[in-house]
């Protein structure tokens, strides 16, 4: 019997997946224009919609499109890592199906849990922000909600967004990408409308000085507040990883992915430039620490403006809806591909007989969703998606350099350029913003990869595919 737990998934192995077809695998209807819009959808949300104004109030001033552009070249970095292993293993599961044929069973184990901490408090962080614009938006429209819905520690309406999400995704893969377009359009066109109609009310003197002075705090104002706010708004960022974990649902995946990462990094990006550009030239920085900076810049803009508020509201529960929406369905392909593996029970890989989704693992993720969305707080949550989710970039980072020592001939459709440097970048940027967070949520990131070791040798250690099939390979050796 092997005692082996660093047991590594064969790369043949996985690709033979590709092909899979028929009533037990996932299925293949993601063309390329459906993999941008949902790269954008999972992107583009709180960031834009919250974290923007108080990056420049606290850290950056104006010079918050730094902040942003530095924050995009991390995630390039490691978006080229992410590329390569999508068109080489082009399946569900994303760094822990890389860590699986790089690392070891017990590493993609690790992986994989972390990115259900990262997946599944994403969802329920965007849920909390997402009911703060609702209530916002039903008090301008003479509705007020009772305050006991969505006070911290009961957040019902967070909760009715995740669970409406959460069937969408059961009914199927169109439907929900559907959705997801319909919303993502929705808030680039609010988005754009601020731009366009905000460019005419700037003032250029509140871009002056562009670089606050520092304060004689590291991280307040100057070069280093900018590097502060850079690792702030990566959780603005988080989300085109997504896509990898979709796969085995994509058309042409190993044409499509690496492209859809780059294109919707790239929306992203202008996009978040553009409105932090608008947001501090009609509205002075030290004003913007509010929940609702966007809001506060359509006001700013003067009363011939004062229609765009409703929109922009609009526009962020639409784009926060998608968010979620992108969260919980790349989560549930995670935990799908973790149970195919024998590492979780058999019943979380189980499909829809006429949707053809993971709808096991969709409902049970979606209910622990839930209940972080309605009892936890939201700075909490959004500790825990951005250190797991750095741990993942980390991990991708590092198992591109291992791959291509130990197979260093393997066709790979798309190569990540200047490697070893490239994904070391991509590994220092990661493990350095890692280290920048406080010690209590370094120990609950800690805590649940404890709760993650003890699950996986009490269980997936049994019942493990790959183990067992070296068990029986050894037996018939033996015999």
């Amino acid at each position: 019997m092997t005692r082996d737990f660093l047991a590594k998934k064969s790369i043949e192995s996985l690709r033979q997946e590709v092909s899979e077809s028929g009533s037990l695998s996932l299925e293949r209807s993601l063309g390329l224009v459906t993999l941008i819009s949902l790269g954008v959808g999972a992107i583009i949300g709180a960031g834009i919609f919250v974290i923007t104004g108080q990056v420049a109030a606290n850290h950056a001033g104006p010079a918050i499109v730094v902040s942003f552009l530095l924050a995009a070249l991390g995630c390039v970095l490691v978006g080229l890592c992410y590329a390569e292993f999508a068109s080489l293993i082009p399946v569900a599961g994303s760094a822990y199906t890389y860590a699986y044929a790089t690392l070891g069973e017990l590493f993609a184990w690790m992986i994989g849990w972390d990115l259900i901490l990262e997946y599944l408090f994403s969802a329920s962080t965007v849920a909390v922000g997402w009911s703060g614009y609702v209530i916002s938006f039903l008090k301008d429209c003479g509705i007020t909600i009772p305050a006991i819905l969505f006070a911290p520690g009961c957040n019902v309406v967070a909760m009715v967004l995740v669970a409406l999400m959460t069937g969408l995704l059961v009914v199927g893969v169109r439907q929900s990408t559907q959705f997801n377009n319909i919303v993502v359009a929705v808030k680039v066109i609010a988005i754009l409308l601020f731009i366009i109609f905000g460019i005419t009310c700037i003032n250029q003197q509140n871009w002056l000085p562009f670089i606050p002075k520092n304060t004689g705090e590291f991280g307040v104002f100057g070069w280093s507040g900018i590097l502060r706010g850079s690792g702030i708004v990566f959780f603005a960022y988080i989300g085109f990883d997504a896509l990898v974990s979709l796969a085995q649902e994509t058309e042409r995946p190993q044409r499509d992915i690496p492209i859809a990462i780059f294109i919707a990094l790239f929306i992203s990006t202008i996009l978040y430039i553009c409105i932090s550009l608008v947001l501090t030239g009609v509205v002075p920085y030290n004003q913007l620490n509010v929940p609702d900076p966007i809001a506060l810049g359509v006001n700013a803009m003067g009363i011939r403006f004062v229609w765009l508020r409703p929109v922009i509201k609009i526009a962020a529960i639409a784009g926060l809806s998608s968010v979620v929406l992108v969260s919980l369905m790349a989560q549930s392909r995670i935990i799908y591909r973790m149970a195919k593996d024998g590492l979780l029970p058999d019943v979380l890989a189980k499909l829809h007989p006429q949707f053809k989704t993971p709808y096991v693992a969709t409902i049970i993720l979606g209910i622990f969703s839930m209940l972080a969305a309605g009892l936890l707080s939201i700075e909490v949550l959004s500790e825990l998606v951005s250190i797991g989710t750095l741990l993942a970039f980390f991990v991708v980072s590092i198992a591109v350099l291992v791959l291509r020592l130990t197979q260093p001939d393997l066709h790979r459709p798309f190569r990540t350029p200047f490697v070893p440097w490239i994904p070391l970048l991509g590994a220092l940027i990661s493990g350095g913003q890692m280290l920048s967070f406080s010690l209590n949520n370094w120990l609950r990131l800690l805590g649940w990869l404890l709760i993650g070791i003890l699950i996986y040798f009490a269980y997936g250690r049994n019942k493990s595919v790959v183990r067992l099939e070296s068990q029986q390979e050894n037996k018939e050796v033996g015999a």
